[in-house]
């Protein structure tokens, strides 16, 4: 089937990408399968992640990805026909069954599903908790984990920080890990917990080799903090993302 919305939004991406200089770097490319089902699982850190994950599997093996996302913005006047046609997946967060169903039949049919198994932005830049729909869904499609990590994206526009989509020059890494393919009686949990052990790995590989540096005392917030940066450490987070999460359930009861 003719794909009409993909192809123009890459180009585009492609072509802001080059005006911006973004230096981006793609490790592992070789790691995507040319054909069958994949599920793409990639670490957090910026609201454009999806482009940069994307982008790696486009330029890896002319896969495009089938993300699912949370169902808002499915219906948000822009960003709604443009997932629509990209045939991204919808959450619903309340009910997240369906979604789930629709994923492992796009797997099953050959497609790439990608996934963010942290849920949401990570504050801290480090790996959040897991959760195990990624290890399930390879489970029930027989289709493999491929682990992505992403770095410098948050340098862009991350969580609880201004956009800043005209910054020039920011070096970005995208890096593919081997496929990790389910045996089996393999246990999510357990198949999570590898997952969750290589992509820290490599998110560690990535911060090493990273060529960008802050550029002065006010510009240490994207680096974590066991790093020297000033970002909130992973308990800190937590708990901002816990305070924020209590705030929105809140204001949905008073309405």
């Amino acid at each position: 089937m003719a794909e009409f919305v993909y192809p123009p939004v890459i180009r585009t991406a492609l072509t802001v990408f080059k005006a911006l200089d973004c230096q981006i770097k793609i490790i592992g490319a070789e790691n995507i399968p040319a054909k069958g089902g994949a599920v793409l699982v990639s670490n957090h850190i910026s609201y454009l992640d999806f482009l940069f994950a994307g982008l790696g599997a486009f330029k890896g093996g002319k896969r495009k990805t089938r993300f699912m996302a949370k169902d808002d913005v499915f219906k948000h006047g822009i960003s709604g026909p443009l997932m629509r046609g990209m045939k991204h997946i919808p959450v619903d967060r309340s009910d997240g069954q369906p979604a789930y169903d629709a994923a492992v039949k796009a797997l099953q049919a050959g497609e790439v599903v990608g996934v963010f198994p942290e849920a949401t932005i990570s504050r801290s830049f480090t790996l959040k908790k897991f959760k195990t729909g990624a290890a399930r869904m390879a489970a029930d499609s027989g289709a493999p984990l491929l682990p992505v990590i992403l770095w410098g994206t948050q340098q862009l526009w991350t969580k609880g920080r201004p956009k800043t989509l005209t910054k020039r020059h920011v070096p970005v890494t995208i890096m593919i890990g081997e496929p990790i393919v389910l045996a089996p009686g393999d246990k999510p949990v357990m198949v999570t917990r590898r997952l969750r052990a290589a992509m820290t790995e490599m998110l560690e590989q990535a911060q090493r080799d990273y060529p960008g540096k802050p550029t002065g005392p006010d510009d240490t917030w994207w680096l974590p903090a066991h790093l020297g940066g000033t970002a909130p450490t992973l308990e800190v987070a937590e708990a901002e993302d816990e305070a924020e999460a209590e705030a929105r359930a809140e204001k949905r009861a008073q309405r």
